[in-house]
């Protein structure tokens, strides 16, 4: 089993349950071979402000996998920062927009330049409205239409998280450590046991899956 990293917006009832109703439907769609970690679920919000993020960060980092909801017409700022550590702990990610909108500054993909390019890193961009609509003129319900649209985003994530989980790691080996004790670091965590955490979790990956 793959963990999953599920960032994006949670604001509002929409983001929270959007992102609880796709998470199960990936881990449906994929016979429990791909289970999502939600934030939402994770955060205490009387927790102070740092905590929240450190915890967020470390959890990031601990899972083989990442899936970024890069919905609306500006990025979320949170999710672009967790985009980027994932970069930088070379984790295989997933970018997903079901927006139909278009943003940005680039004819491949509808958002900003500096969101593309990355390694170990796929796009996948869903026209959610033209789904949605054609599951109504087939004689479905509102709601069940909703359900079939997330059905169909969940089913095409897995494909793209299989293909993810297959890639092999940008960093050499010999620099996976010195790359992971940045990163315990550099975020200027709070407790020194969030650092900890984050060596734990290389220690992990070496463990289960070789890097290399």
């Amino acid at each position: 089993m793959f963990l999953v990293y599920f960032a994006g917006e949670l604001f509002s009832s929409k983001h929270l349950v959007g992102n609880a109703a796709l998470a199960d439907a990936i881990a449906k769609a994929s016979n429990l071979n791909f289970a999502c970690v939600l934030p939402q679920t994770l955060e205490d919000r009387e927790m102070r402000a740092q905590d929240i993020r450190d915890k967020d960060i470390v959890t990031l980092i601990g899972c083989d996998l990442a899936l970024f909801n890069f919905d609306g017409p500006e990025l979320d700022s949170g999710t672009v920062v967790e985009f980027m550590f994932a970069k930088f702990a070379d984790i295989p990610s997933l970018l997903l927009r079901t927006d139909f909108r278009r943003a940005g500054d680039q004819g491949e993909d509808p958002w900003n330049l500096m969101m593309s390019f990355y390694p170990r890193t796929r796009t996948l961009c869903l026209n959610s409205m033209e789904i949605y609509k054609k599951a109504l003129s087939s004689g479905m319900s509102p709601v069940r239409a909703g359900q079939s649209l997330t059905e169909q985003v969940a089913d095409a994530a897995v494909r793209e998280l299989e293909l993810l989980s297959h890639l092999a790691p940008v960093i050499p080996d010999q620099l996976t450590e010195p790359v992971f004790r940045w990163l315990s670091k550099m975020p200027g965590f709070h407790s020194s046991e969030s650092g900890e955490k984050v060596m734990a979790a290389l220690a992990r990956k070496k463990a289960n899956r070789p890097l290399t």
